[in-house]
């Protein structure tokens, strides 16, 4: 890093490299809206689908760093539903609980554990000093009927006590299937409850994507309300003369592209957000001993840095399948 030029921070506590930071992509602020409009119009919840590795949990992080910034007063939980080869109620319950908080989830009856679940974001919505809470399920294809059931029983008990929980379960296309099959079934109470709205989560999908995704990285500033962007922070003499990421969504897209195609990968390019910001990040990083005014990323780094990124690797490890729209 140029030592001529002295930064506000330590490098080592930087956002990029402690990977404390949350970039949206258009799917994110979807998400978003989606989020804000069920608030907005009392929809108690939603199902977000999309395959997986394409940056679902990434994407409740930055819904939920939003929401405290904009909404300050609403509690927000994030439950990882866990595997379980038997859906019993007690571990059902062990796992909300570890998610809002209790010091021993795993105490008790399972009565007793499902009114301390009730008690304790009662107690969280007290403090805020707002009853409105929102509960994001992660993986919640792994939920069946029963536990779908026990989720609305918590929804019931809490509205007793004059607290609304907003449910959002997130997890892979298999949850759209579950709502159809329930209303098959007739279990038309579980879906008007928690599965009202949907949407398909996508990862980025065309140069435009990559634009609004490169433009955070020049606009989002640490520490924040200083001058000091993602990108200025490890390229500032680049940063200052012109020089903006955006300029290379192009060039990155068309890395992944060449990627995507030199591997033989099936479906369309839809590059999932972990893969795309550590793209960014080895090139940002590569960039900063080499900052000067005219200094801008080749072509060649953007390619090095999708190679290194993981995107491809991991495309063949899940061995997923992208159908093109």
């Amino acid at each position: 890093m140029s030592p001529q030029i002295p930064r506000p921070i330590d490098p080592s506590l930087h956002p990029l490299v402690t990977g404390n930071y949350r970039i949206a992509t258009p799917a994110i602020e979807a998400f978003h809206e989606l989020v804000m409009r069920c608030l907005r119009y009392r929809i108690m919840g939603a199902l977000i689908y999309g395959p997986s590795r394409i940056g679902k949990t990434r994407a409740i992080e930055y819904v939920r760093l939003m929401l405290a910034r904009q909404h300050p007063k609403m509690t927000t939980f994030h439950a990882q539903c866990e595997h379980k080869p038997r859906h019993a109620e007690g571990p059902f319950f062990v796992n909300l609980l570890e998610a809002v908080g209790d010091h021993t989830p795993n105490s008790g009856t399972n009565p007793a554990k499902r009114m301390r679940l009730t008690l304790r974001i009662r107690e969280a919505a007290a403090r805020a000093g707002s009853s409105t809470v929102l509960l994001f399920c992660d993986e919640a294809q792994r939920y069946n009927e029963n536990e779908y059931e026990w989720l609305r029983d918590v929804h019931d008990a809490l509205d007793r006590q004059h607290i609304k929980l907003f449910t959002f379960l997130v997890g892979q296309e298999d949850l759209l299937a579950q709502k159809t099959a329930l209303q098959v079934a007739g279990k038309t109470q579980i879906v008007a409850r928690l599965m009202v709205e949907e949407f398909a989560f996508c990862g980025i999908r065309n140069a435009e994507d990559v634009a609004t995704c490169l433009d955070g990285y020049d606009q989002t500033a640490y520490p924040e309300g200083s001058q000091w962007s993602f990108t200025r922070f490890y390229v500032p003499q680049a940063f200052d003369a012109g020089y903006r990421l955006i300029n290379d969504a192009g060039v990155l897209w068309q890395a992944f592209e060449a990627a995507h195609h030199k591997a033989s990968l099936p479906g369309r390019l839809e590059i999932p957000m972990e893969s795309f910001a550590r793209a960014v990040e080895i090139v940002l990083k590569d960039s900063e001993l080499k900052d000067e005014p005219a200094y801008c990323p080749t072509a060649a780094l953007w390619a090095y840095a999708v190679q290194r990124c993981g995107y491809v690797q991991s495309r063949h490890a899940t061995g997923r399948v992208l159908v093109p729209a």
